[in-house]
């Protein structure tokens, strides 16, 4: 399997410049709470793993800190299942579209620990499967469907198993 980015949205949500601008100033406290706490730390009930990748159009590092479903990872062995919802934007999140240029250069932290892996987007059955399982875990992101119009991408992180 490999990352399938679909079309983008002709509509989404849309922060403020004024919210885009405090996430950009917020975003290195944000990270360094998510070292320290990361294990304790939820969006939407879900447990937030750390996931870096490396930039589509800078090749710079890039870190995003993103919910999983461990319900749904369940099902592979030492694998993460994160959602690229952008809380609803017609544009998929930029470490989906990192992780689809560079799927060779993806990692995942979860407590001290700091793993590769190999990103797949979850397709047809099972994709469907994993989405009705994310909305009945985490109900707001069932409201993202209302709110655009394109596919959100559900991710699975396979551990590599030179990393096992």
């Amino acid at each position: 399997m490999s990352i399938v980015v679909p079309p983008r949205g002709t509509r989404g949500s849309e922060l403020p410049r004024f919210a885009r601008t405090l996430m950009r100033v917020t975003q290195g406290p944000y990270q360094m709470a998510f070292r320290r706490f990361g294990d304790r730390m939820r969006v939407q009930g879900r447990p937030l793993v750390g996931l870096e990748t490396v930039g589509a159009k800078s090749g710079s590092r890039r870190r995003a800190v993103v919910g999983s479903f461990p319900e749904i990872a369940a099902a592979v062995p030492s694998s993460w299942v994160v959602v690229a919802s952008n809380a609803g934007s017609a544009r998929h999140p930029a470490w989906f579209l990192n992780l689809a240029k560079n799927p060779d250069q993806v990692w995942v932290t979860t407590g001290k620990r700091r793993i590769k892996v190999r990103p797949e987007t979850l397709e047809g059955a099972d994709r469907d499967r994993a989405w009705q399982k994310v909305t009945s875990l985490a109900p707001g992101y069932g409201r993202y469907l209302e709110i655009t119009d394109r596919v959100i991408p559900i991710v699975r992180l396979r551990q590599e198993a030179n990393e096992a």
